[in-house]
């Protein structure tokens, strides 16, 4: 598995991270030991970055993550880089973003205990919160990197701007923002201001939440319980057109002996602002398939052969559970 160092963090990790969103509940039903395996597979073949989160059925996929990693968690802890992101709390009405300096403190606690581990190499702010100043959040986080909590601090979901406010009480090491190619909008703004900055990139979404393994079709129906079946990038005419253009990059994939999956993270890891994509999975196998997305390349022209099938598709928004 190829390596990269991740920005001004000089954390050194592999270009592919493992995700474990689908592990919090918002997907719906797993088999757990089937997403150890997962787990246990991409440790085995070279992944060393994982990424997780509080708000991932609060404290469910950390644990699931910290039991599957629990040999190497306790016996070659330098070896791996644990990232997971705080700041969302789960209230009476619903989710709400509290990146307040009680809430994060509280927040990398439990996220601690969850994982079993002393330290978080990567602690990223899932979100800004609006009602929060940056200076507090940031400050917070600058509080417990002294207190040998957290190494390293990150953002996710932020803009330029929000990252500059952060920045002023302590430097933005990392960003987490949406990248696919039915997403690019952080092309032209994120991705520059990163890049003079040496802001580590770690992109979520590569595969825009399933729609590019090319598994799914326009007739496919999602479970109620699946955060995807309420959101409109999987409904309606913009969904039926862009399963459409998958079909067209499924066949270019395929003449070039690759899935529609690598190609798909190929093509992120292609932008040279981006260091890492992070793939989730369930099922060993899924994992594997994405794993060898990393030692792909892909040629100018086959870029812009890429540019021009995506021509017909409708971009997306909506990252994540509309409720965030």
């Amino acid at each position: 598995m190829k390596t990269v160092t991740l920005g001004r963090s000089g954390l050194e990790v592999s270009r592919i991270a493992f995700g474990t969103w689908q592990l919090g509940g918002d997907w719906g039903r797993f088999d757990e030991e089937a997403a150890i395996a997962a787990i246990r597979a991409a440790r085995d073949w070279g992944v060393n970055f994982f990424d997780t989160a509080q708000a991932y059925g609060f404290g469910a996929s950390e644990r699931l993550l910290g039991q599957a990693l629990r040999s190497e968690l306790t016996g070659e802890r330098d070896q791996l880089v644990i990232a997971t992101k705080g700041g969302l709390r789960m209230t009476d009405s619903g989710l709400v973003r509290d990146a307040s300096h009680e809430w994060l403190r509280r927040g990398v606690d439990a996220s601690l205990g969850a994982l079993g581990i002393d330290h978080i190499d990567l602690y990223q702010v899932h979100w800004p919160d609006p009602k929060v100043p940056a200076a507090e959040t940031a400050g917070a986080l600058a509080e417990l990197v002294t207190a040998g909590k957290i190494g390293h601090v990150g953002v996710s979901n932020y803009n330029r701007t929000q990252m500059e406010l952060f920045s002023a009480t302590l430097p933005v090491e990392t960003v987490q923002p949406p990248y696919h190619l039915f997403r690019r909008d952080i092309e032209d703004g994120l991705l520059p201001y990163c890049q003079r900055h040496d802001i580590g990139v770690l992109v979520y979404g590569p595969l825009a939440h399933g729609l590019l393994t090319g598994t799914m079709t326009a007739a496919g129906v999602l479970a109620t319980d699946d955060w995807r079946s309420k959101s409109p990038v999987f409904q309606g005419d913009t969904y039926r057109r862009n399963v459409e253009t998958v079909n067209a990059l499924k066949a270019f994939a395929t003449e070039r002996s690759m899935t529609v999956s690598q190609l798909a993270i190929a093509w992120t890891l292609s932008n040279p602002a981006v260091h890492v994509a992070i793939v989730g999975a369930r099922q060993p196998g899924h994992i594997y398939d994405s794993l060898q997305a990393a030692e792909l390349g892909l040629s100018e022209d086959e870029l812009e052969q890429i540019d021009t099938i995506m021509a017909p598709a409708t971009p997306v928004a909506g990252p994540s559970p509309e409720s965030v």
